[in-house]
């Protein structure tokens, strides 16, 4: 486990996340003492993009729906 002062931080950074991004974990000191660590954060899995346009024909499969929000909303819930 690495060490890093508060200092360290501020003026170096880069080399203190590229520690983290390698799998590291940095233990932050603040006037020699312990007061926290920084732990690389677990991988998340990367969603593929949305296609709005697949949504929205599912969602209005007869096109757009005409008139003000409220008709949109009312033909959206099934009450029109």
């Amino acid at each position: 486990m690495k060490t890093a002062t508060v200092a360290d931080l501020r003026n170096n950074f880069a080399a203190v996340s590229k520690w983290i991004h390698d799998g590291e974990e940095v233990v932050i000191t603040k006037r020699g003492r312990a007061f926290a660590t920084l732990t690389p954060s677990r991988e998340r899995p990367i969603l593929p993009p949305l296609d709005r346009m697949a949504r929205l024909e599912k969602a209005f499969p007869d096109g757009p729906v005409d008139g003000d929000a409220r008709d949109t909303v009312d033909y959206d819930r099934g009450d029109r």
